[in-house]
């Protein structure tokens, strides 16, 4: 974790403009609103006058501003491993990661159990999904801020400033838009900034295809105009740009285009997997996959060769942030009899998501992936006053992959990529360490993937085997490379990590795999549930233009 200031984090962000930027993201992002007045004077209703709060009009006048309303942006991308809202209690990506292959859910609330229950609870009043799309289109909102913003003559910046900051608004107005697109399929696309005399009530549903190659037009503008490296550690930068564009083209079914921005990724020489121990606990048991993940090693600047972006958090800082994938991916060990929650085993979780036993079960015994170092298989007991019989502190304590996954499972296995502990307040919800966002193995599984649908298997088989040969595993022919094996291989390098629901709707196979895959799904997943509902609320908001459902609900 950072303890410096950082701007990523908005902590010099005055608090006259946090309250701006609140009000822009929760108040005007939503794609559909509906504006009322009274018989008064609407014009005059319409004109703000600011004397002494920051409003658009004087935030973006100069750079500072600008760097302002991006901390915003950022600030949203951190969303989707914190929550809604301002509880620790609703992770944004559970939809992204469980009700799939590798991924369920555990200790379970009202949304897991909507992704793992699927039938009736997947409906379009339900409130979680209805807050996703708000999140999505209050984050391009804000995006269309900037970007209409920057074009203002007034601002008295260089050309290289205003181009790297459009290039970042375009690129998170992308991140948001590929979430949608995923989700929903075919959602409406806006430019403009909301106000008063562009607010609309006749949007219509864009076509997916037509939304991603929207996407990649933003991401191309990323690409050819933000800087290769920043000082600035959580900034995105060129490499973002074109692994979202890999991924992107590979959707789109142009694998010889995703194949070249992989490519380009890896050749740049900016990045490179971690390949040997290094950072705060390199002579410490472990092994060097799992370095990245440990507090003060995952920035560039504290050595991580691999991370194309990585999320930022700080405790106590104003501005920093918070995570909850340890509280959601790290079990309730501590209801174990002779557990209690401690630093070491992982920090106080609360188990809500898990790795299927299809997940757990596909390493070989030598991939360090899979091993102790990555997966929680043990614990040691370590609470004196609540031991079982003929059990000491210091013994050890295996955890259980049954034959089918169960709920309020307390020794399911979980992973260790988020373990962490406060020191001020172990027992905490939050987790404040940097996290790794996208990595350069995740890229070359997309190359791999590319070269696979362009039936270059030799070449596939190369890249798959950098991944696999960081990890021990064994080397693969390319006979071997199938889109089944490619997924797997994924699932080894970046389960949890990865948006798997996104990885297996691109790929064609999510229902099947779901079904194969995970026992607690398969009874009432459909095919119509590949694809969440558009809410309600937004339909009815739509006054000028009817706006369909998505099939089956």
């Amino acid at each position: 974790m950072t303890t410096t200031t950082s701007n990523i984090r908005g902590s010099r962000m005055p608090a006259a403009a946090r309250s701006f930027l609140r009000r822009t993201l929760l108040v005007s992002g939503s794609v559909v609103m509906a504006l009322s007045a009274s018989a008064c004077d609407t014009d005059k209703l319409l004109v703000e006058t600011p004397k002494d709060i920051i409003v658009a009009d004087n935030l973006y006048s100069n750079l500072e501003g600008f760097e302002a309303g991006l901390n915003a942006l950022y600030a949203q991308v951190r969303r989707e491993r914190w929550g809604q809202d301002e509880s620790n209690n609703e992770l944004l990506m559970i939809p992204m990661t469980i009700g799939t292959d590798n991924g369920f859910g555990n200790f379970v609330s009202p949304n897991e159990r909507t992704f793992q229950e699927f039938g009736v609870r997947m409906a379009p009043t339900d409130g979680f999904i209805t807050n996703i799309w708000n999140v999505m289109y209050q984050t391009i909102n804000a995006a269309n801020t900037i970007i209409a913003r920057a074009e203002n003559p007034a601002v008295k910046w260089t050309t290289s400033d205003k181009a790297r900051v459009v290039a970042e608004a375009r690129l998170i107005r992308a991140w948001a838009y590929r979430h949608l697109s995923y989700l929903y399929g075919d959602v409406p696309i806006n430019t403009q900034e909301s106000s008063g005399t562009s607010i609309r009530n006749d949007w219509e549903r864009v076509p997916r295809d037509s939304v991603r190659r929207f996407i990649v037009s933003d991401l191309l503008f990323a690409e050819e105009n933000l800087p290769l490296t920043s000082g600035n550690a959580g900034k995105v930068t060129k490499g973002v740009a074109q692994h979202y564009l890999a991924e992107m083209y590979l959707a789109l079914n142009q694998p010889a285009l995703a194949e070249q921005k992989a490519q380009a990724v890896i050749a740049s020489g900016t990045y490179r997997l971690i390949t040997s121990r290094y950072g705060v606990k390199r002579t410490e048991p472990g092994v060097a996959f799992m370095d990245q993940f440990q507090d003060g090693n995952v920035n560039r600047a504290q050595g991580n060769t691999e991370a194309l972006w990585v999320l930022q958090y700080a405790e106590l800082v104003n501005g920093g942030g918070g995570s909850i994938m340890r509280r959601y991916w790290v079990n309730r060990y501590e209801q174990n009899r002779g557990m209690q929650i401690s630093t070491d085993n992982g920090g106080r979780g609360i188990g809500r998501l898990a790795i299927t036993r299809y997940g757990l079960n596909l390493y070989e015994p030598q991939d360090q992936r899979g091993g102790a170092f990555a997966v929680r298989r043990f614990y040691t007991f370590n609470n004196p006053a609540t031991l079982p019989a003929g059990r000491r502190v210091g013994d050890t304590l295996l955890t259980v992959v049954g034959p089918v996954e169960r709920l309020n499972d307390f020794l399911w296995p979980s992973t260790r990529k988020w373990d962490w502990a406060s020191a001020i307040d172990p027992q905490g919800g939050a987790t404040f360490v940097d996290q790794p966002y996208l990595r350069l193995a995740d890229t070359y599984l997309l190359l791999a993937e590319a070269q696979f649908r362009q039936a270059k298997l030799t070449e596939a088989a190369a890249n798959l085997n950098i991944v696999r040969a960081r990890a021990g595993a064994s080397t693969i022919t390319p006979a071997q490379v199938t889109l089944e094996f490619i997924l797997d291989e994924r699932s080894r390098e970046l389960v949890t990590e990865e948006q798997r629901r996104y990885t297996l709707m691109r790929t064609g196979t999510w229902y099947d795999r779901t079904v194969r895959f995970n026992p607690l799904a398969r009874a009432a997943v459909q095919p119509r549930d590949s694809l969440l509902p558009i809410p309600q609320s937004v339909i009815d908001a739509n006054l000028g233009r009817k706006m369909n459902q998505n099939p089956g609900y």
